[in-house]
């Protein structure tokens, strides 16, 4: 039995396995899965101990690439079915590792592949993966191109003021749906459209860095931009100035909003789209990479009666998801919670949310003033952007209500700045404002194919000179199949929190320098974004050439 097998192993105990037993009963689900589920054991645990039990191979699918020619042997509809991923073929059959092995997915595999099936086992979350990288919706792009090309529309010139009209069956339209499928799949947060001389190309932002996807006619450029304006309700016919719109739409049974923005350029129009993907689980401030120190006094700051608590950062730092934590931290019945956002990212069933609308004359200061009729206890405003927004919010942050916001800043000395700088009176910023955290995001380490490296010289200078302890390894990623080879998979918050001590408010109300901000704090225990960022090199969570890519500066 499985389940003794795992205790004799010593991977659970006695009193998890009857917990899970009981579960069984009551669920039906296998005793295997439901120990995952309950967090009792690791999945490569499991499937080693499966491996063990049944006489069946594991297989590292990390470093195991899958023949194109087995792919071909097993439609996308049964592998997704069956958890099942084939691997390679020969005279003897073929070979597909699989999640949960029976007789029954044997069968199922070898009628769908009219070959003999032999089975090796992977981990359940690892042969998703490789299903997802397996089949690519971007394999089938070429058939519809060609057919593209073929028409009325793909051999004439394409005249810039003409306006294109897309119709529900044409090719453009599926070489939209399968860009967008494929982004989703591969974990993108934005699809590049970039017309260039001779061809389209379209990039995949992932884990913040930017990859290509595929290249297509530059002929397609306009056709493919206008059915996106189609479908994001912006105007076709104006091809001069940027335009933005918003997309809802599902895909693969996931529900994302997009936002679409326009952009004129010498070739063409270059058109940009972020996803954002309403199935994907909130994050709680635990998850966010914060020390516990840093989220300890985050976590009091944001539990302030009245005031202001700024996040600060780039374009793609992740202040909107730190907002949100924020939220979910303090969302109380007894609390009113209101946000005026763009767009609204994430739907809180008990937050008041509004969504800005410049044409039914809905701005961030216009909605800000109508929440304040409300009578909210907290406020959340997407972005100060303006000089307006800016002195609304600091007046609400001073007659009695929290107030949460982001602003575009490299740090936390230098979002002060950005309030004076607006014209905010400097003793009002000093009254108003209890903390600013300040935040980047850096790539992980991929934990499947990582292994020891010597930094170059100018890379240890730096990691030494920033305070990194002295370490006899180094470690990076040597890039497998789950994290296409970059390297890195996933990303990590990068922190500096400062709270404004009477010192600090002082020097604010003397319109102190960035750098006299900076030094009052470091000397009052802040941790600056390189300090966080030299911590996670020497705990090995990222590279040295990571923190120079997303944060250092001199």
């Amino acid at each position: 039995m499985l389940g003794e097998l795992l205790v004799g192993a010593q991977l659970i105990s006695h009193a998890q396995l009857a917990e899970a037993l009981l579960q069984q009963s009551a669920t039906g689900k296998r005793i295997g899965s439901l120990l995952v589920e309950v967090g009792a054991v690791d999945e490569r645990d499991l499937a080693h101990a499966l491996s063990d039990q049944l006489q069946i191979p594991f297989v590292d699918l990390s470093q195991q690439t899958p023949l194109t020619e087995a792919i071909a042997r097993l439609p996308e509809s049964v592998a997704r079915a069956n958890l099942a991923i084939p691997l390679d073929i020969d005279a003897m059959g073929i070979r597909i590792a699989v999640a949960d092995p029976s007789d029954e997915v044997r069968e199922r595999l070898a009628s769908a592949t009219q070959q003999q099936v032999s089975l090796v086992i992977a981990p359940r979350s690892d042969v998703q993966r490789a299903i997802e990288a397996a089949y690519r919706a971007l394999s089938n792009i070429e058939g519809y191109v060609r057919t593209f090309e073929e028409t009325d529309t793909g051999r004439r010139p394409q005249d810039p003021g003409a306006v294109a009209v897309v119709a529900d069956d044409a090719p453009v339209v599926q070489v939209v749906n399968l860009l967008i499928t494929q982004a989703l799949r591969d974990r993108a947060s934005d699809i590049h459209l970039e017309p260039q001389d001779k061809r389209l190309r379209v990039r995949f932002r992932i884990d913040g860095a930017l990859h290509d996807a595929v290249e297509l006619p530059i002929g397609m450029a306009p056709a493919l931009v206008s059915r996106l304006k189609i479908m994001a309700g912006m105007n076709i016919v104006e091809r001069r100035r940027p335009q933005d719109g918003q997309i809802t739409m599902q895909i693969d049974d996931r529900e994302i909003d997009i936002r679409v923005a326009t952009v004129a350029t010498i070739w063409g129009e270059k058109c940009v789209l972020r996803i954002l993907d309403k199935s994907r689980s909130l994050y709680r401030m635990g998850d966010l990479g914060m020390p516990v120190a840093t989220h300890e006094q985050f976590a009091r700051h944001i539990r302030a009666p009245f005031g202001m608590v700024l996040c600060a950062g780039p374009t793609g730092a992740g202040k909107t998801t730190t907002l949100y934590a924020a939220l979910s931290e303090i969302d109380e019945p007894t609390r009113n919670i209101m946000t005026i956002e763009d767009p609204v990212e994430y739907v809180f069933p008990s937050i008041n949310q509004i969504q800005t609308n410049e044409q039914a004359g809905i701005t961030f200061a216009d909605g800000l003033k109508s929440i304040l009729r409300q009578d909210p206890d907290v406020i959340l405003v997407g972005e100060i952007r303006d000089v307006e927004t800016a002195r609304i919010a600091v007046q609400s942050a001073l007659t009695g209500h929290f107030v949460l916001s982001s602003l575009h800043a490299t740090d936390s000395a230098a979002a002060l700045h950005r309030f004076l700088d607006m014209g905010i009176e400097s003793f009002l910023i000093a009254s108003s404002v209890v903390a600013v955290v300040s935040q980047r995001l850096v790539r992980r380490i991929c934990q499947r194919c990582k292994a020891t490296y010597h930094p170059k010289d100018e890379e240890l200078a730096f990691y030494e000179e920033g305070g990194g302890e002295p370490k006899e390894e180094f470690w990076q990623g040597l890039g497998c199949n789950f994290c296409a080879g970059t390297g890195y998979e996933d990303r990590i918050g990068v922190y500096e929190l400062m709270r404004l001590s009477p010192e600090i408010k002082r020097l604010i109300v003397g319109w102190a320098t960035q750098e006299e901000l900076q030094r009052m704090a470091v000397s009052q225990g802040m941790r600056t974004l390189k300090d966080e960022a030299i911590r996670l090199i020497s705990e090995n969570v990222t590279t040295i050439s990571e923190v120079v890519r997303s944060i250092y500066a001199v």
